[in-house]
């Protein structure tokens, strides 16, 4: 009975490691996907940019384009927004965090930072924590928005 006990426990744990990880894996391919999303937007917003600076060019009538202009660029600083986060997430996901300095990524009980030599503030690593955990609410409801929307 002994042996049978330690068999369900080991199953047990196992099946528990394995649900953790494919449910991490997921959620950062959700992420990225996210990311790329973003990133494909803002690209089109540079692209709606050139476009109104172009046809302004070419107009014989010139027309006042920077308040449109001002407005594209206020939707790409919201996706911009929108990356950062996501990034953040995905650091958490990954157990890292990113040098202030540098932007290195590295694991998060590093004291220095192995690419510029920055000493790392792990006194702020709870403030961190507790930033990237509103993120992550943040983040998992915008996946969840998706899933809905992808339901439809």
């Amino acid at each position: 009975m002994n042996f049978l006990d330690k068999l369900t426990k080991t199953a047990t744990n196992t099946y528990k490691y394995t649900q953790e990880k494919t449910s991490k894996i997921t959620k950062i391919a959700k992420l990225k996907s996210l990311m790329n999303e973003d990133k494909q937007k803002i690209d089109d917003l540079y692209h709606a940019i050139g476009k109104e600076v172009y046809e302004n060019h070419v107009r014989e009538e010139k027309v006042d384009i920077v308040s449109k202009i001002e407005e594209i660029c206020k939707e790409i600083d919201v996706y911009a927004d929108e990356i950062e986060l996501t990034r953040m997430e995905l650091l958490k996901l990954k157990d890292l965090k990113q040098c202030k300095k540098c932007s290195y990524e590295m694991e998060l009980d590093f004291r220095f930072c192995p690419s510029c030599g920055e000493p790392q503030n792990n006194e702020n690593k709870k403030m961190e924590k507790e930033e990237l955990e509103e993120d992550t609410e943040n983040n998992e409801n915008i996946i969840n928005n998706i899933e809905i929307e992808d339901d439809k």
